[in-house]
């Protein structure tokens, strides 16, 4: 029997090896092709100020961002409908989503990074991953 792994069984999974990273997960009755596109455009995570988007080929891209605090990072990773990682020197951001019935489940991930290794500073980063669910939620209706 096989069974696919869906995007936010895949961010899980990912997240499981990084040291400190937390996934916050939710269902919001909205239907996915509404709620990917505010979740790629990132700009409902707390932390980030503005982001650009720097190149993008295929599923990899890059994106410059800032902080609320003025912190600026180059990130780099891929992106693809349901599932975005991005990572820099200093931050990781873990994006996914998947249609389930009466909705979509979304997952998200990520924190500052502990430079040359695999984990994330644990402090702050489960509230800020819940501000940004209940974030995304009110941007789309959920």
């Amino acid at each position: 029997m096989s069974r696919e792994i869906d995007d936010v069984h895949r961010l899980r999974i990912m997240a499981a090896g990084v040291r400190g990273a937390k996934v916050v997960e939710r269902v919001l009755p909205a239907p996915f092709e509404e709620v990917w596109p505010v979740m790629a455009a990132l700009d409902f995570l707390p932390d980030l100020a503005r982001t650009r988007l720097l190149s993008a080929e295929g599923d990899r891209i890059e994106v410059l961002a800032r902080s609320r605090y003025g912190f600026r990072a180059h990130l780099r990773g891929f992106r693809r409908p349901g599932w975005c990682w991005l990572q820099s020197r200093f931050l990781l951001v873990g994006l996914a989503a998947a249609p389930v019935p009466g909705g979509t489940r979304i997952a998200l991930t990520g924190g500052v990074r502990v430079p040359t290794h695999a984990a994330v500073v644990p402090f702050g980063t489960l509230p800020e991953l819940t501000t940004a669910a209940a974030r995304l939620a009110a941007r789309v209706g959920g």
